[in-house]
């Protein structure tokens, strides 16, 4: 019988810190076979990615694997060299890593970076290299390939780097394959399209995947298995079905609770009180009892062993007796949707007129302009005080574009945005920096918007100290602290820097930097999409919070449809620089007028087991800004396209129920 593709047995990752050993890995044990899929789930910060780096030996400065064996196809690699180990990595076992800005090369451009890779472990070189680089880019769904070869990583839009991290490494034809939150940020229906790739090369190849995400509905579509992780150990192992039909471990179902749905819309999220513990000492008893609302005296002097559940599901918790018997578990209540304290629409704060951003496309020696890239290309929308406005389509749309617009961050090339009646874009410096206060932006990726040598209570006090707020250092270092706290972080970590934060802790961070100046509009570019669900309802309940005390407005930026239909109470549909519909939220989410919004919507995988339908993937790949199609934009890729659509760009339509659509389908 042949071996287990990866085997761990009581694996143990340390990282020396000024406050001691941090345990981040601590007695991980996992089996992983060919051909299936090993979920990975648990709160920012628990370990899930120390535990893959720990796989790779690729762990950070002062980390050492100070006990365990990792087996890969019956083969130990702790005894390997690094020399060994660097055909292993590539090669046989392969990562995907989470924040793509920071682990692709700056200087180099994307068909180099691949074509290393190709050298390397396929022996691929020149002409054939370059063929086969601009093949995986196809695959991952980039369009216009073999122009993106040239490109350099800061001229990718965030989605497109991920996706290019998925093509590197997929290029070596590893048998195992670790991906570590491989779609976080990929917009709906490029995750469909990647996790149908990942699938597919799965199925081809017997490839073993260990997939490590916060999204339960991407764990729903593709585990087999799951593991759920606190503090540095699973807690939890079980089949997919078993764990979505009955998750046994309290941690568990509070990660279910948390999940932002329709039906929980106006009302605040369950959330987890307190944080992940310190990983510097050795614990005692269970490590979630001080989170844990069933916990009781033994849980806090006796670590609870594993319990067997029957059918595969297993798990570390004291609730449960030896045959396995434990008071009624069953998954948070689900009530009725109910719309809350829904602020009513009044006059809008932020106007925005036929916008429109083209960058020009430079060749040559001379560096001529021949052509324009139509990133934005006329969009207007309006922004009322105490709404959210969802901004939502596909990567590269020109989503993001639109927001550093409006804060001026870009410049535009055409049409207005006023605030308050002020154009924006006719405001000198002095002006806009007045301006600047009241408009304020979460970036996409926290780790690139951070300064890496300010600490995070300087980060968070720079604003407030530039434009005046709060007064005197004093109170700017009382706010700081109460910031922090607001967004699910300790007080004491003020003096820490961002390379010490997990992706999820550095977004956090970054939305306390936006709220530090009391702004009264907020750009929002996918703010929750490092996040796992807990701290994410942390977050979501926030922003509510702050929107129903202080009439904040949200221009909020995302590809994740659950978050838009608990949060948003208007939507717009984008794609390929222009708006194609937008109205009230719930009216759009349930019954789509545009085959694209539907397209978005049926690319979503559902959690529930009673209500999961296969995933509809939409077919093709988003034209390039630079050339788009004649007539409708969408039309190559439209089931319901005729020939009028592939001539005529369709005109706005208002339907009867407030919201506006440009089909043909409607005229």
């Amino acid at each position: 019988m042949s071996p287990p593709l990866l085997e761990v047995r009581d694996l143990r990752a340390w990282i020396a810190s000024g406050q001691g050993a941090v345990r981040a890995v601590d007695g991980v044990c996992l089996t992983l076979n060919r051909g299936e899929t090993f979920a990975l789930v648990g709160e920012s910060g628990c370990g899930k990615s120390m535990t893959a780096l720990t796989l790779m030996r690729l762990l950070p400065e002062g980390g050492r694997i100070v006990a365990g064996e990792v087996m890969l196809e019956g083969r130990a690699l702790r005894p390997l060299s690094e020399a060994q180990m660097r055909e292993v990595r590539g090669g046989a076992m392969a990562m995907i890593f989470q924040e793509p800005a920071s682990s692709l090369n700056p200087v180099l451009n994307v068909g180099t970076q691949l074509a290393e890779v190709l050298q390397r472990h396929v022996g691929l070189r020149g002409g054939p290299a370059r063929r086969r680089a601009a093949e995986l880019l196809a695959a991952v769904g980039i369009p216009d390939a073999e122009r993106r070869l040239d490109d350099y990583p800061f001229q990718l839009s965030g989605g497109m780097k991920q996706r290019v991290m998925i093509a590197m490494a997929l290029a070596g034809e590893p048998r195992l394959l670790i991906a570590d939150e491989p779609t976080t940020a990929l917009d709906v229906t490029i995750q469909a399209q990647v996790l149908e790739l990942l699938a597919r090369l799965q199925r081809e190849r017997s490839m073993g995947m260990l997939l490590i995400t916060h999204d339960l509905g991407i764990v729903s579509q593709m585990a087999d298995r799951v593991a759920v992780m606190y503090a540095g150990e699973i807690v939890e192992e079980a089949p997919r079905d078993a764990f979505f039909a009955a998750p046994r471990h309290p941690y568990s179902r509070k990660l279910f609770a948390a999940l932002p749905t329709a039906r929980r819309r106006g009302a605040s999220l369950e959330t987890l009180a307190g944080s992940v513990p310190a990983l510097t000492g050795e614990f005692v008893g269970c490590r979630f009892a001080g989170r844990c609302p069933d916990a009781w005296e033994r849980c806090r002097i006796e670590a609870p062993g594993w319990t067997d559940m029957g059918g595969g599901q297993r798990v570390r918790c004291h609730l449960y007796g030896a045959d396995g018997h434990a008071p009624q578990v069953r998954r948070a209540e689900q009530g009725e949707p109910t719309e809350g304290s829904v602020p009513a629409e009044g006059d809008a704060v932020l106007r925005v007129r036929d916008l429109r951003v083209h960058f020009p496309v430079r060749k040559g020696v001379l560096r001529r302009v021949v052509a324009q890239v139509r990133a934005v290309d006329g969009v207007s929308l309006d922004l009322a005080a105490g709404r959210t406005l969802a901004l939502v389509g596909e990567s590269g749309c020109g989503k993001t574009t639109v927001g550093k617009a409006v804060l001026r961050l870009i410049r535009a090339s055409g049409g207005s945005v006023s605030f308050d009646g002020r154009d924006v874009g006719s405001l000198d410096r002095a002006g806009m920096q007045a301006v600047r206060r009241q408009l304020q932006m979460v970036f996409q990726d926290p780790f690139g918007s951070l300064n890496p040598r300010m600490r995070v209570g300087e980060i968070i006090r720079e604003g407030m100290t530039a434009l005046g707020v709060a007064g005197t250092e004093n109170n700017r270092a009382e706010r700081v602290a109460q910031l922090l706290e607001s967004v699910g972080l300790a007080a004491g970590m003020r003096g820490r820097y961002p390379h010490e934060f997990s992706g999820g802790q550095r977004q956090r961070i970054a939305i306390a930097r936006a709220l530090a100046v009391s702004p009264r509009v907020v750009v929002c570019d996918e703010p929750t999409s490092a996040l796992d669900v807990s701290v994410q309802a942390q977050i979501l309940n926030l922003l509510r919070a702050l929107q129903e005390n202080l009439g904040l407005a949200y221009l909020f930026i995302t590809h994740n449809l659950a978050v838009v239909d608990y949060m948003a109470h208007e939507v717009a549909v984008m794609y390929l620089g222009r708006i194609v519909e937008r109205g009230p939220a719930v009216d759009i989410l349930r019954a789509p007028q545009h085959p694209y919004t539907e397209a978005l919507l049926k690319a979503v995988p559902q959690i529930d087991a009673e209500r999961r339908r296969p995933v509809i993937m939409l077919k093709g790949d988003m034209p390039s800004a630079v050339a788009p199609p004649a007539g409708c934009h969408f039309h190559p890729r439209c089931p319901s396209a005729f020939d009028h659509c592939r001539s005529v760009y369709p005109q706005e339509t208002v339907l009867g129920d407030g919201r506006v659509v440009r089909c043909h389908l409607h005229s």
